[in-house]
Order: structure tokens, then sequence, then C-alpha cells
């Protein structure tokens, strides 16, 4: 069990899901990002990039509820560093749910659709958060070319680590926690569609994607970020 990563859907992807089904699932999914430390290795990785400088583009891709973008606008204000954020998510729901729950003086744009059609606009950085364990093998194929390709700074994906322990525990954790019927479903079942360290390393391989960091961040998150010299 979890020596093969899992192909199937999650409920949560499902388009005939009720729009006021999918925003709880969003607010209970911002909850466990923050439960579980989701987003101190994103934010850790923008100390580490930004290298003294003053101001930053940045595209968050996939950005369900918009959690991620607010946390890194609360860390940009506070280092007194000007930020231009934008999120695209391909599920046209996302975007009136985050615009909701993000108060209106934030530096951040929503949009719906592919983040291939943004690569028009140079960005600084290129990051998501929970989206890699959704996506085919050939679409992170592609994804970490475009990143690679159009981030100028560096690029970070945040995503949970294949772990027996974080698979048998989280069902726990959720069901104490009060989370959502489909985020508890649906939670376990990302850990078991995730990766684990060496099939990062062979999926960088192929994608002729040199100098990338694979990395653990407790709890059972594995991300990979590139930082340019």
């Amino acid at each position: 069990m979890l020596t093969e990563r899992l192909d199937t859907e999650e409920l949560m992807d499902d388009q005939a899901l009720p729009e006021t089904v999918y925003r709880a699932v969003l607010v209970d999914l911002a909850r466990v990002n923050r439960l579980t430390l989701g987003y101190r290795p994103t934010l850790n990785f923008l100390d580490r990039a930004m290298n003294g400088r003053k101001s930053f583009t940045l595209l968050d891709v996939g950005f369900g509820q918009g959690d991620m973008l607010r946390e890194i606008a609360g860390w940009a204000k506070s280092r007194g560093i000007e930020a231009k954020l934008v999120g695209v998510d391909l599920n046209p729901r996302s975007q009136s749910a985050a615009r909701e729950a993000t108060p209106p003086e934030m530096p951040i744009v929503y949009r719906t659709g592919d983040y291939a059609d943004l690569m028009d606009t140079k960005w600084d950085f290129i990051v998501s958060s929970l989206v890699a364990h959704h996506m085919s093998h050939e679409e992170l194929q592609l994804f970490l070319r475009v990143m690679d390709a159009e981030a100028r700074v560096g690029w970070f994906v945040n995503d949970l680590h294949r772990h027996s322990v974080s698979y048998f525990g989280y069902p726990v954790l959720s069901q104490l926690a009060g989370l959502h019927r489909i985020v508890r479903m649906d939670g376990q079942t990302s850990i078991a569609r995730s990766f684990r360290p060496h099939e990062w390393e062979e999926m960088l391989a192929e994608a002729n994607v040199a100098g990338a960091q694979v990395e653990r961040n407790f709890p059972f998150r594995l991300c990979v970020s590139c930082i340019r010299e």
C-alpha cells in the first residue's frame, strides 16, 4: 500500500458539486493548511529567494480560496516589500470565493483560466500549493518546464508527502478538527496521490529541470524549489 501513487479523482474536483458545498470545502482546506503549518514552507522559500529585493511579482497556480496568497501578502507587508500577487484557478467558483475572503486592500488579483495563458507576463516567482498531486504525469511535466522557463527569480511547489504515517493519521486529525466530510475523505486520497522524494527527482530529470531542490517539511510536506543565482 502506498508503494505506487494512487490514480483517481477527488470529490472536490467534481464539477457538479454544489457551490455552497465547494465553498465549505475551500474554507476547511484553508483550516487544514493552518493546522498543518502548510504556509510556512512557501514563506520560508520567499525569505531565502528575495535576497534583499524590495518588490516582486508572483503567480499562484490553483489558488483555491486564496489563503496562500493572503499569507504571502501579509508576509510582504510586514517586511515593507511591495508585492504584485496574481492567482489563477481552473475552477470559476474559486474566484468568487477567494475575492469574498480577501480584504480589498490586499494587492491580489484572482483570475479564472489556465496558467499557461498568463505567461506573457514576466513573473519573479511562480508557486503552487496542494496542486501538483491533482495533475497527471504529463501535466506536471509541462508545469515544471513552464515554471523553470518563466520564473525569473524562482519557483516553488508546496505539496504533500506520500507517507504511511500521514495517510493513517490524517483521518484522526480531520475527525478531531471537525472538518467537512469531503475534506476528510479527499485528504487521505490526496496523500495517496502525492509523491515521494525519489519520484520528484525522476520527474525533474525527465523534464530536464536542473538545479531544483526536493525537501521535506514538517509535518509531511514535500516541496520542490528552484532559486536563480
